[in-house]
Formats: structure tokens, sequence, C-alpha cells
């Protein structure tokens, strides 16, 4: 284990950490200039010299997976936006990062704000869209000041506005603060809050590909998935998949993280396939100091509980996925032995069941029984029949019963904690059984 905090640049290498590197040169790089003078907008302008749909070619050659949960391919969602009619096309940043445990994006957008800037850049040129919106949450205000302080510095660049560095290309970025809704984090109910209406998923099909913003074709992508775009402009495909080889099937490098009773709470920049042990222990320090690791989520409040025996799997999708959990934003959430599952469960469930955006029926009535049924369990008045609800709960509202993924992705830390610690609900149980017993004798 280390014994002090590792930087998350590693070597500051923009061969082996290409999303993270220029912060050894410098604590922030938020001004045009000096993000130029380090390979700032240089991808970017090459991709200018290409057409379009090649450039579109190399994305989906480098495999490039959605960095917000999900991991859907992005090159192969571009490829499903509908065709250029010479209408409005939009670009959609999701920088909402309302998971709880998660906070990658807003490194990336208060330390490095060109390079997120520079990947939709690379992006809106590929799509040929005509208006982007980096979509943020409201909290996060320093990383919406120096957003709009670097679309100024380039604007005055030439980089945004008519005919962008006379390739013929008309583009616009704004940056767009939400309203504080975890829901605004699923794509289609951001682009209804953008538009200025509830934030409510929408039906899909039409997917937003084809009618999104406006009705009109819009692409949705995580601010880390657009921050990966530059390097791999400049270095190719071949690179940017060799970065994991001999790790993982999942090309590239990952913000990995972790968060809790560890000694050194914090973000790398680390291969896909890196063990969950290197990160909690390597560059996590481990726990602290008379603790062990008892659970852990591997990305985020909507993944499933693992238990401390899985600590060396590798941190890709396949591998979380094989072992009954989902990678999402490969921040890992530790719960050391001296913490209650119930406890740590009820507390995640209460999170989902205030979030819901109350549109269907199981999401909005079934997330407030399962934090009564996980409440009743943890005051010492619950019964057997309460853990039984809730593992029908996991059932109920999985996917496929509900409108969209908020009441699943909710289900997901419940049903590892009881797949993996039914002990403990059950010994609460027993402890309710005793007291009624002990009260009765009285």
């Amino acid at each position: 284990m280390n014994t002090e905090p590792k930087p998350i640049y590693g070597d500051g290498n923009p061969e082996t950490h290409p999303l993270t590197w220029r912060l050894s040169k410098q604590e922030h790089v938020r001004n045009a200039d000096d993000y130029e003078a380090l390979e700032g907008y240089a991808g970017f302008k090459k991709a200018l010299t290409m057409p379009p749909k090649d450039v579109l070619e190399v994305i989906k050659a480098a495999t490039v997976k959605g960095r917000g949960g999900a991991g859907f391919p992005a090159g192969i969602k571009w490829s499903l936006m509908a065709p250029n009619d010479g209408g409005p096309r939009y670009l959609i940043c999701n920088a909402d990062e309302m998971e709880p445990g998660t906070f990658k994006d807003r490194l990336l957008m208060e330390q490095l704000p060109h390079q997120l800037i520079e990947g939709m850049l690379i992006a809106g040129y590929t799509l040929e869209a005509t208006q982007g919106y980096i979509f943020i949450r409201g909290e996060y205000i320093e990383a919406a000041q120096y957003l709009n302080e670097a679309l100024e510095q380039i604007r005055a660049k030439g980089y945004l506005g008519e005919n962008i560095l006379d390739s013929g290309w008309n583009f616009d970025l704004h940056v767009h603060t939400g309203a504080g809704r975890y829901i605004c984090g699923e794509e289609t109910a951001l682009i209804n809050s953008l538009e200025g209406r509830r934030a409510n998923p929408r039906t899909k099909p039409p997917f937003p590909q084809v009618a999104g913003a406006w009705g009109r074709p819009t692409i949705v992508n995580n601010v880390e998935t657009y921050n990966n775009l530059p390097a791999i402009m400049l270095r190719g495909p071949e690179w940017y998949i060799n970065l994991s080889a001999g790790k993982s099937k999942d090309p590239g490098t990952k913000i990995y993280g972790a968060s809790g009773k560890v000694k050194f709470p914090g973000l790398w920049e680390l291969p896909f396939g890196t063990t969950a042990r290197e990160v909690i222990e390597d560059h996590a320090g481990g726990m602290r100091d008379g603790l062990k690791l008892k659970a852990w989520l591997p990305g985020g409040a909507s993944t499933d509980f693992l238990a401390a025996e899985h600590i060396d799997l590798p941190m890709d999708a396949e591998s979380i996925m094989k072992a009954g959990s989902r990678l999402g934003t490969c921040l890992l959430m530790v719960v050391d032995e001296t913490q209650c599952m119930v406890s740590a469960t009820r507390n995640l469930e209460e999170f989902f069941a205030r979030e819901s955006c109350g549109f269907c029926t199981p999401c909005r009535d079934g997330l407030p029984w399962a934090v009564k049924a996980l409440k009743a369990l943890e005051d010492g008045t619950g019964k057997k029949e309460d853990i039984d609800h809730l593992q029908e709960l996991t059932r109920k509202l999985w996917i496929g019963k509900t409108f969209c993924a908020h009441a699943p992705g909710a289900m997901e830390p419940l049903m590892g904690a009881l797949k993996h610690f039914r002990g403990e609900f059950e010994a609460k149980v027993v402890t309710a059984a005793a007291q009624v017993s002990s009260v009765e004798q009285a």
C-alpha cells in the first residue's frame, strides 16, 4: 500500500495518460494559450482537414465507450444520427453528474475546461451539428464559470461561430445550468429540461439521434467521453486500443476513483482492467488504520454491492458484470466492517426515492416502500416479510417494468446487499423478535 497520495496524471506522459497529463505541467490549464502550448486544439484542427465521415470512422475504430455509466460505443451512437437535411442539429454534453459517489467530471471541467470543449468541437464537426450545449448541474458553479471563460477565449480565436477556421462549418457552444434533479442524467429528461420542460424521461423510440432537442437530431454524451477525442485524433485508434492491451477488452484509459474510509480518497487515470485492489490499496492507500473492507460499489450508487472477496476483479465491463454488478462510472464507494449494510442501503434508497420524477407508478410508489421496509429493519421493528418484500421489489422495479432506468438503478445496490449480506438483514429481524419477547416477559 502507498503511504502518500498518488497524482491523477501518473508520470505525466501524454502517451499513457491522455486525459490528465497536462496537470503534471500546471495545476490547472484554463487559459486557451496555455492549453494550445500543450497540444491543445491540435486534434480539432486535424479533424477539420478530414471529411466528417472519415473522422467518424476514426472514432468507431477506436471503439470509444461512453463514460457516463452505460458504456455504449460513441461511434455507433453517432452513426445512428439522422442524415443532415439542412436543419438544426444538436450536440449535448451531459455534465449533470449527480450520481452519489461520482466526482470525475467535475475535475475535468474545473481543471481542463478546454479539453472538454475541444472534444465537443471534434464531435460537432463530425456530426455536422449547428449548436452545442454543456448541460451542467447548478451546484457546479466554478466549473460553469471556467467553461464560460474558456468559450469566450476560443470565440476570440475563431474556433466558434461562422465559418470556423475557414472550414465552412458554423457552430456555437453554450453552457446551460440545470435546476438540480438527478433524473436529468437520463438523456431525454435532460433534453426536456434544456427545452424548459419538466425533467421527465421521454418514450423511446424515437431516440434523440432522430428526434431529440426541439424535435431535431441530437447526440448526448458524457464529459469524460468527449475528453477522449482530442488524443485519439492526434495519436490514432490503434494507440488508443493498446492503452489497455493485456488488461481488458475495453480500450483506453478511465478515470477511476475511491471514496469512503480509505486513506486517500481521490481520482486516478488508469488503463481499463486495473483491479479494484490496485485502486483501493495502491492508489487510495488502503482502508484507514484499524478498518477492514467489507463491501464496495464499483461505479457509483446505482451499481450492485460487491464483497471484499471480489477485490481482485479487473475493473472493466465484462469482469464486473460477470460478478453480478455493473462498471458504472468506475468510482468505487467502499464500506468498512463497522458499517451496517442495512443502514448503508437505506441511505442510498432514500436518495433514489427522493429523486424519482414520479412519472411512473412502480418508481414513484415502489421506492418509498423499499425505504419504509429498510427503516423498519434498521430501527428494530422489521419482520421477515420485510426482507421478502424487498426481494420482490428488486424484481418488480427491474428493467422493462418502469418507464426509465431510474428505479432499476436504485434496485442494484439493494440486490447486491441482499445477495452478499442477507445475514445482516435477517439479524435485524432476530433483534426485533428478541425485543418483542423481552417486552412480553416484562
